[in-house]
């Protein structure tokens, strides 16, 4: 499975917001974006024209980043959204958001992407009953995810849990974190999806 294995604040540092890659940390005065919140490399401070093709890049990535997805698997989303009926922009997001990984880390399951990729790598989850270790897999409207019953004991997940506790859970999800199950009650609208990404520049990109 290919995946970006360099130091993550990096990535946040180069795109110039938050990307929450790095769980609690994010939320600490010790986030690199706070302390650092210039590009990474010699020439970081110094100021640079951006082209429209470069905020268009910029905007590609930062996605890319934060569901941390690599560029085949990305332009591969792109296209299955440019194919649906409706806007191509929101399509691809929906479809971003629908990950297996991406529904565990906002139902409380993981404290970032990364972590709760793992959590679903490592055969932790389960599907409407059905063992699923694809971060990929995309969720659909009444799909059932709980933690595997074998992995409820886990020191792991209580101290997951304990941190996530507080944090808002998605509006589209249902979440019992007594029982480890979450419900997916219907995939997102664009309203109700908070990554920091305009999508309409992404879209831009690809139509040239």
């Amino acid at each position: 499975m290919a995946r970006y294995t360099g130091a993550v604040c990096r990535l946040c540092r180069r795109e110039g917001d938050k990307l929450f890659l790095k769980g609690d940390r994010c939320y600490t005065g010790k986030c690199a974006i706070d302390r650092r919140p210039y590009p990474p490399g010699q020439h970081g401070k110094l100021r640079k024209k951006v082209s429209e093709y470069g905020l268009q890049l910029r905007e590609k990535q930062k996605a890319k980043r934060i569901y941390g997805v690599l560029e085949t698997q990305f332009r591969n989303y792109f296209e299955e959204a440019d194919r649906k009926k409706g806007i191509t922009g929101d399509n691809l997001l929906i479809t971003l958001e629908s990950r297996l990984d991406n529904v565990a880390y906002k139902a409380g399951l993981g404290r970032s992407r990364t972590e709760a990729r793992q959590v679903v790598r490592h055969n932790h989850v389960l599907v409407n009953g059905k063992r699923v270790n694809i971060p990929s897999y995309l969720v659909k409207a009444g799909d059932v995810i709980q933690i595997a019953e074998k992995s409820h004991g886990i020191q792991r997940f209580k101290d997951i849990f304990e941190s996530t506790s507080g944090r808002p859970v998605a509006e589209w999800l249902s979440v019992d974190l007594d029982s480890y199950t979450v419900k997916v009650l219907a995939l997102p609208t664009r309203e109700q999806i908070t990554v920091p990404v305009l999508e309409t520049l992404i879209v831009e990109l690809y139509s040239k």
